[in-house]
């Protein structure tokens, strides 16, 4: 997805490819924008950081599980995926689990201390926690994305075949498929599953914009109910601890409830979407304007919507995660951590070299792990690195 794209431009461009039949590298690309640490439209890779001299100790970590890294937080451990398989490594540093395989697009998503390893395009999922696998899978078809919730129960979206567009698969936490629905009509982009493991929503692309579909009860493939967005494009759906499901499109912040009603949380007001986070605490949105470079807007917002914070913005954003109430920023210069109304928390190491970092991921709040394809370091709030 490239900058200069508007949100119609990009919903024509996407369902004329879709509705000439995606090749596997086509859904590969919408998959890895839509999941791979849930960004839109950012830079793979950032410029460089200072090379002065450090200004205080960050903590590097050794990670090797080849190309295209991405990382998970398991609430203590982190979890890394690349294109050699998995690897969790503890607080100190230390290997407690590796797994090798092969993956061309890596991706990962945790809930509660387990994290999911998927290969968009391939057929190989994983899910473990801090020292072993609890599933291992091969899928019959391209996988698409994948999610798990805090439960352990997983959903995986793979392409269709024999005349379907799209297959939704949903796993219990011991790794046994109990439940999928085939979409005849429209190509499934991705699934989230409720937490108390009843409903499934299903995000798919139509020839008018796009759909949530709701099964309830996981004991037949005739859909409850649904939400359709003519002429728009839903971006990502997930589901917070309580309350109803969120969705992400080009225009809006949106709560579906599970009988398909909308409530607009936050419309971004001629921002252009450049990246989310909703697997916080709090919302949060980058949104840039319209021809002025990288200027634009961070933004947190409550549950219900309720703006908790906003910022200015004019360096480019490289990535966000959120954790423990803190948002961690990457911007193509700086490493910044902020609590939920956007008051930036003082870093240690704030002068440490990364070259080539393109991912940021938040730790419980007082750290954050910034990487590329060679290194990682964790940087630790003022505060938080005295009380270790």
């Amino acid at each position: 997805m490239t900058g200069d794209d508007n949100p119609k431009k990009k919903k024509r461009r996407l369902i004329r490819i879709v509705g000439s039949l995606l090749s596997l590298a086509v859904l590969a690309y919408i998959a890895i924008a839509l999941i791979e640490g849930r960004e839109i439209g950012l830079s793979r890779l950032s410029g460089l950081f200072s090379s002065r001299d450090p200004a205080g100790m960050a903590d590097e970590y050794h990670f090797d599980v080849g190309r295209h890294r991405v990382f998970a937080d398991l609430g203590g451990p982190i979890a890394s995926a690349g294109s050699l398989g998995i690897q969790v490594l503890d607080v100190g540093g230390g290997e407690t689990l590796r797994d090798p395989f092969r993956m061309s697009y890596p991706a990962i998503g945790s809930a509660n201390g387990l994290a999911i390893a998927f290969d968009i395009g391939g057929t190989a999922v994983r899910v473990f926690g801090e020292t072993k696998v609890t599933a291992t899978l091969a899928t019959d078809s391209a996988i698409i994305s994948a999610s798990i919730n805090r439960n352990g129960w997983f959903c995986v979206c793979t392409q269709g075949t024999a005349g379907y567009k799209g297959v939704a698969t949903v796993y219990n936490d011991k790794g046994k498929a109990v439940y999928s629905v085939s979409l005849s009509s429209g190509y499934v982009l991705s699934a989230a599953l409720s937490p108390d493991n009843k409903s499934l929503a299903v995000l798919n692309l139509t020839d008018d914009g796009s759909r949530i579909t709701f099964y309830h009860g996981l004991n037949s493939e005739t859909a409850d109910s649904a939400f359709d967005l003519p002429g728009v494009l839903m971006l990502d759906i997930h589901y917070p601890p309580d309350g109803d499901l969120v969705a992400v499109s080009t225009e809006s912040l949106l709560a579906v409830d599970r009988r398909g009603n909308s409530r607009e949380l936050y419309a971004f007001s001629g921002g252009r979407l450049s990246a989310y986070v909703l697997d916080g605490d709090f919302y949060a949105l980058h949104l840039l304007d319209y021809g002025v470079g990288h200027s634009g807007r961070l933004v947190t917002l409550g549950a219900d919507g309720t703006p908790l914070g906003g910022l200015h913005t004019e360096r480019e954003l490289i990535s966000m995660s959120s954790a423990g109430g803190h948002l961690a920023v990457l911007r193509s210069d700086s490493v910044s951590l902020f609590d939920a109304g956007l008051e930036e928390v003082p870093l240690t190491g704030d002068r440490v070299s990364m070259v080539g970092a393109n991912r940021i991921l938040a730790l419980g709040g007082t750290a954050a792990l910034v990487a590329g394809d060679h290194r990682a370091v964790v940087f630790h709030s003022v505060d938080g690195a005295a009380d270790q």
